[in-house]
């Protein structure tokens, strides 16, 4: 459990005050008396000083180096005598403290510090910047070393603050926000005049097996054009279900989308296909009501029925238990139903087969 801090004053109320001596671990609250090049003296309201020196000095001198006779400061007692009566102190909660305010007043001001790669990981690389280590993710270098950052490693390179929490002993930097500087200060211009709901062309750049990534071209000016990176989920390619996208759209293809708003997370814009069509189930209750025959094509066969398109982008579903054994059904069959029930809201309709007329044979 960590120790109360002492105050001088409490520590001269105490009784035989001459007589004692601070103990190893103790937290005080002292001031600052002398700061020399090797060493700083303080005045810890006791019989004998309090020092810090040798490696204790050294971890803290960016600290030191700042303070002046008739400061106030912090320290934990790490040695009762140093041989020369005094008590030996550490500064190093406080010179982390003073880091960590170092890195959130470099973010807030969007300053560029310097780092020096000291570990590869899969993730990126681990840095150290400050004399503290922090974390640049492979995301966060710029096009040119975003390949082989690895090369970084045991060298210098530029970088900013990109999240500070001292709570989770979290450090982020980026490296592309300094290389890159330009570029996105670009894109966040673009990105700015994106308005959510508005229709924009754009480029498929990538294809994914959970949607597509689009290059969306945002227009600044008259004659100044920017682009936006934003995804298509794979759930607003189209009304219909959709097996994988690249069924649907190829890397290159000039496609036009609907914002339907930002990730915050990932900086890239939410964007959709189908929402430039109708929703083909908005009046379905009054286009099929219920008891109407209709013929479709089966679209796919599950464990649970078979599903039958009606018209693009609506599928109904006969259960399994409306089939007889003996009619087995396959993708792409012909089959005329009647409707069950249907709902709007649901995006369900349930169908059952129309029985076939069979040959009567008489003996």
């Amino acid at each position: 459990m960590k120790k109360k801090s002492l105050t001088m004053d409490e520590l001269l109320a105490q009784k035989h005050t001459a007589l004692i001596v601070p103990k190893v671990g103790d937290a005080l609250k002292a001031v600052v008396s002398k700061v020399e090049k090797k060493y700083l003296l303080v005045d810890i309201g006791a019989k004998t000083d309090g020092i810090v020196a040798e490696r204790e000095f050294a971890m803290a001198q960016d600290l030191i180096g700042e303070m002046k006779v008739g400061d106030q400061i912090e320290a934990v007692v790490v040695t009762e005598n140093n041989g020369h009566g005094q008590v030996g102190l550490s500064l190093r909660q406080a010179a982390l403290d003073a880091k960590w305010d170092f890195f959130v007043h470099a973010q807030e001001n969007d300053k560029i510090l310097e780092a020096k790669g000291v570990e590869v990981n899969k993730g990126g690389l681990i840095v150290l910047v400050n004399g503290v280590r922090g974390f640049v993710p492979s995301s966060q270098f710029g096009k040119e070393l975003v390949a082989n950052f690895e090369s970084l490693k045991n060298q210098k390179f530029k970088v900013r603050v990109i999240e500070v929490d001292k709570e989770k002993n979290r450090l982020i930097f980026s490296e592309r926000h300094v290389s890159e500087e330009k570029e996105l200060a670009f894109k966040e211009q673009a990105m700015n005049k994106v308005e959510t709901g508005k229709e924009y062309k754009g480029s498929v750049s990538g294809v994914m097996h959970f949607g597509l990534f689009v290059t969306v071209e945002v227009p600044l000016s008259e004659k100044e054009m920017g682009h936006v990176e934003g995804l298509v989920h794979i759930s607003e390619i189209s009304w219909e279900k959709v097996s994988h996208p690249k069924d649907y759209h190829h890397v290159g293809e000039e496609i036009k989308v609907k914002v339907l708003g930002r990730d915050e997370r990932t900086g890239k814009l939410n964007l959709s296909i189908k929402q430039l069509q109708p929703n083909p189930w908005i009046g379905i209750e009054e286009k099929y009501p219920v008891g109407t025959t209709i013929t479709g094509k089966v679209s796919r066969i599950e464990g649970f029925g078979a599903f039958v398109n009606i018209e693009p982008g609506v599928d109904g579903l006969v259960h399994s238990s409306k089939l007889e054994a003996t009619h087995e059904l396959k993708k792409g069959d012909q089959i005329t139903v009647h409707v069950d029930s249907v709902s709007s809201q649901q995006k369900r309709m349930s169908l059952s087969p129309i029985a076939t007329a069979r040959s009567v044979e008489y003996r």
